[in-house]
C-alpha cells in the first residue's frame, strides 16, 4: 500500500523569492484565488501580464476568478451570430459557418475590418471576470504611499502544502516578520486569511480590497483605467463585516468581508478599500456570490474544511509512487504528476468546462475550448475520481438547444458541439474553431470513461444519441465509402479547411465515437444502429505513404508543425479496424525524429507517450513525457508555459500528462531503473 502522504509531501511547493511568473493558487474547481509571494495579491503591477508581454517577459496575474463570474461589453449595434457568417458550398448545398474573425488584428491591437466587427465583438464576449484583488498594504511609515516593489521584502519564504491545500507565506518587512496563512473554502467562492505581525498595530500594515473593470483583451483579466464604467457600494453589516455591491454594465455580484477586529474605509483611489486594525493577528474571510452573499465566514472553519477536503482527495482515487527508482528522471516525473493533480483539481473540476489557463488567468477571454475538455478532465475518471469529471458534463445538457441549432443550420442531424464558447453555449466566431470537428466524439469518450469508472451516467443518454446522430450525418458517401468531407479543420489546425478531408486522427475517432454509441444502445437492450454500423464498416481508411500515415488525405498530406495529432489515432483512441499498428509505429518514429517540436504544444508530448504505450514501446513513452524542449517544461509551481511570454500556463499539458501516466500503468520500461507502485486506477479502453 502506497504511503500517499509521503508521496504528496515530497513535492510541497516552496518559493524563496518574488517571481512575476510564479503565483500559487488555492481553490475548489469553481473558484480560485491566486497569490503572489506574500500569500495575497499585494504586488499587482509586478505580476502585470500586459506589461511583461510588451517586454518579452513571462508573468502571471494575481486574480480571483470563478466559473460563474462573466461580463459582456455593451452591444449597441446588436451584433448576432448571423452577422459573422460566411457561406461555404458543400455537397449539402450552401452552408453558413461563423468564421468572420481576424485573430491577427485582435492580438496586434489593430483595426478590425468592418465585415469582421461583429465577429470581433461576439468572439470576446462574454469574458471571465476578475472578481477583485485582496492584498497587503505595506507602508514605510503610517500614512505613507504603499510599497509597490516586492524587493522591499527580506527573506521571503512561501510554502504550498498540497496535502492540506494550505498556503503559508513568511517574510520580513521593516525589521518585522509577517506571516500569512491562505486557504480556500472547498465548497463556496470563499477565501480566508490569517495575518500575523506586529506591523498591523502600527499602521504600517493593512489590507486593501480593489475592484477592477472587466477586460475583453486577449489574455487580459481586468481594466484598472476605467473607474467610471463600474460601481462599487460599501454596506456595513456590523462591526466585523461589510458587503461590497458590484455593478459592471449588466453584470452584478457581491462580496462579503468578515474580519476578526478592525475597520474598513474607502481609500482615495476609486473602487479601493482598506482594512486596518490595532491587533497583531487579523483573520479575514472574503465571500463572493453572483446574487445573495453567503453568511459569515470563519477562518478556522474554512481552514478545517479545506484540510479535510484535500486529505480525502489524496486518499481517494489512484496513486503512483516512483520511490526506489534509480532512473534519474523518476523524481521529476513524480513531481509533475503530483502537482498536476493539484492544479487540475483546483482549476478543472468545476461545474463548467475549464479554460486553458483555468481560474488563474484569462486565455482567449476566459472562454472554454471544448476540444481541450478531454485533456483537462478525462484523467479524473482513469485516476479513480470520476465525480470530478462528471460535474462539468451537466453543462452540455444546458447547451443542447444551441448545439442542435448549429447542426440544423448546417443541414445536419443531432447536435454539433462548438469549439470556442462561453457559458451560454453560443459559439465564438473563428475561421478555425467553427470548422473544427475533433471535439464531437469527446463527450462520448468522457461518458464512456465515467461508465468504466462505475459512475451512473444514464441521464446523459440524450447527449449520446444527439452526438452520434450528428456524427453519422456528417459523413459523406462516395462509391460506397464514407468520408469526413470538407470543409473541416483537423486538430492540427494549419490546413486549409475548404479542401481538407479525411484526417487520420478524426477518422479513427469517428469510428470509436460511433462504437461507444453502439455500446450504449446494447447496454440498454437495443440493437446496434444499422446505418451507423454501415458507416463504421465502410469508413474511409487513412491515407498512407511510404509505410506511414499522412495527417490528412488531401494535399499537402502532412505538415510537420503544430500538433502531431495523427498519432492520436492509436493512443488516445484505442485499437480500431482503421489503424494498422505497424504503420502507426513507423509513423511514431518518423514524428519523433522529424517533427518541429518547438511548434508543438504541451499535450503533444503525452499524446506521443500514449501512442508509444499502445504500441508496446514504454521506452519511447517515458522519453516523450520528459522530452527536453521549451513547450514541455514544468515550473516549480507546476505550470507549463507555452508561446513564450503570451501563455504563461497551460493546463491541457497537466491533464494530458495525467492521462498518459494512467494509460502507462504497468507498462513502464523493464530495464531495472524504474520501480513503480500504483493503486486505484481505472483501465482505459
Amino acid at each position: 500500500m502506497i504511503d500517499r502522504e509521503s508521496v504528496v509531501r515530497r513535492h510541497t511547493v516552496e518559493i524563496a523569492q518574488p517571481d512575476p511568473a510564479s503565483v500559487l493558487t488555492v481553490g475548489n474547481g469553481d473558484f480560485a484565488y491566486s497569490a503572489d509571494v506574500t500569500g495575497m495579491q499585494t504586488f499587482t503591477a509586478f505580476h502585470d501580464q500586459a506589461a511583461a508581454r510588451a517586454e518579452g517577459r513571462l508573468a502571471v496575474n494575481t486574480t480571483t476568478m470563478s466559473t460563474w463570474g462573466w461580463h459582456s461589453m455593451p452591444n449597441p449595434e446588436g451584433f448576432v451570430l448571423a452577422d459573422a457568417m460566411s457561406t461555404y458550398e458543400t455537397a449539402r448545398g450552401p452552408v453558413q459557418y461563423p468564421d468572420k474573425f481576424d485573430m491577427a488584428a485582435m492580438m496586434g491591437g489593430g483595426e478590425v475590418a468592418r465585415d469582421y466587427r461583429a465577429g470581433a465583438w461576439l468572439h470576446v464576449n462574454p469574458h471571465r471576470l476578475d472578481l477583485g484583488r485582496i492584498g497587503l498594504v505595506l507602508r514605510p511609515e503610517p500614512g505613507a504611499p504603499a510599497e509597490t516593489d516586492p524587493a522591499v521584502l527580506t527573506d521571503p519564504r512561501q510554502r504550498l502544502d498540497l496535502w492540506t491545500g494550505t498556503l503559508t507565506s513568511v517574510f520580513t518587512y521593516a525589521g518585522h516578520e509577517v506571516r500569512i496563512t491562505t486557504v480556500a473554502d472547498p465548497h463556496h467562492a470563499r477565501v480566508a486569511f490569517r495575518i500575523e505581525s506586529g506591523l498591523l498595530a502600527t499602521g504600517r500594515l493593512g489590507v486593501a480590497v480593489r475592484f477592477p473593470y472587466a477586460s475583453a483583451g486577449f489574455f487580459e483579466t481586468s481594466d484598472w483605467t476605467a473607474p467610471d464604467r463600474h460601481t462599487t457600494t460599501l454596506q456595513e453589516l456590523d462591526e466585523r463585516a461589510c458587503h461590497f455591491g458590484r455593478e459592471l454594465d449588466d453584470t452584478t455580484y457581491g462580496m462579503r468581508l468578515d474580519w476578526s477586529e478592525g475597520t474598513v474605509k474607502a481609500a482615495e483611489e476609486p473602487h479601493t478599500f482598506e482594512l486596518t486594525t490595532t491587533a497583531t493577528t487579523l483573520e479575514l474571510v472574503a465571500t463572493f456570490a453572483p446574487g445573495g452573499v453567503l453568511g459569515r465566514g470563519e477562518f478556522l472553519t474554512i481552514q478545517g474544511a479545506a484540510i479535510s477536503w484535500w486529505r480525502r482527495f489524496w486518499t481517494s482515487g489512484a496513486a503512483i509512487d516512483f520511490a526506489g527508482s534509480t532512473n534519474p528522471r523518476a523524481g521529476e516525473l513524480e513531481r509533475r504528476v503530483v502537482l498536476s493533480q493539484y492544479l487540475t483539481a483546483v482549476n478543472c473540476s468545476g461545474t463548467m468546462p475549464p479554460q486553458e489557463t483555468g481560474l488563474i488567468t484569462n486565455s482567449w477571454q476566459g472562454k472554454f475550448h471544448l476540444e481541450m475538455h478531454f485533456w483537462h478532465a478525462a484523467h479524473f475518471a482513469t485516476w479513480g475520481r470520476p465525480e470530478l469529471l462528471e460535474r462539468s458534463l451537466d453543462w452540455y445538457l444546458s447547451i443542447l438547444g444551441p448545439a442542435r441549432e448549429s447542426a440544423r443550420r448546417q443541414h445536419y442531424e443531432g447536435a454539433r458541439w462548438p469549439k470556442h464558447v462561453g457559458p451560454d453555449g453560443r459559439e465564438s466566431p473563428s475561421d478555425i474553431g467553427s470548422l473544427l470537428i475533433w471535439q464531437q466524439p469527446h463527450l462520448l469518450y468522457l461518458l464512456e470513461l465515467l461508465h468504466r469508472a462505475g459512475s451512473e451516467v444514464n441521464r446523459f443518454a440524450e447527449l449520446v444519441e444527439e452526438t452520434a446522430a450528428f456524427m453519422a450525418s456528417f459523413v459523406e458517401e462516395r462509391d460506397g465509402v464514407y468520408h469526413l468531407p470538407a470543409p473541416l479543420m483537423p486538430a492540427q489546425e494549419f490546413y486549409d479547411a475548404k479542401t481538407t478531408e479525411d484526417p487520420t486522427f478524426e477518422l479513427a475517432y469517428w469510428w470509436w465515437g460511433l462504437e461507444i454509441a453502439q455500446n450504449w444502445r446494447e447496454r440498454r437492450g437495443l440493437e446496434r444502429h444499422e446505418r451507423r454500423q454501415h458507416i463504421q464498416d465502410n469508413l474511409a481508411r487513412p491515407r498512407q505513404e511510404g509505410g506511414r500515415y499522412s495527417a490528412i488525405a488531401t494535399e499537402p498530406y502532412l505538415r510537420r508543425d503544430d500538433h502531431p495529432s495523427l498519432l492520436c489515432a492509436l493512443g488516445v483512441v484505442p485499437p480500431t479496424p482503421l489503424i494498422d499498428p505497424a504503420t502507426m509505429e513507423a509513423t511514431l518514429l518518423d514524428v519523433r525524429d522529424h517533427w518541429d517540436w518547438n511548434s508543438a504544444w504541451g499535450w503533444d508530448f503525452p499524446v506521443m507517450a500514449m501512442t508509444a504505450t499502445r504500441l508496446g514501446r514504454p521506452d519511447l513513452a517515458v522519453d516523450a513525457l520528459l522530452a527536453d524542449t521549451a513547450k514541455n517544461t514544468f515550473q516549480a509551481t507546476g505550470h507549463s508555459p507555452q508561446i513564450g511570454s503570451i501563455l504563461p500556463l497551460y493546463l491541457p499539458a497537466n491533464g494530458a500528462l495525467l492521462a498518459a501516466v494512467s494509460l502507462m500503468i504497468g507498462a513502464f520500461p523493464a530495464d531495472g531503473s524504474w520501480t513503480v507502485q500504483h493503486e486505484g486506477f481505472t483501465a482505459w479502453p
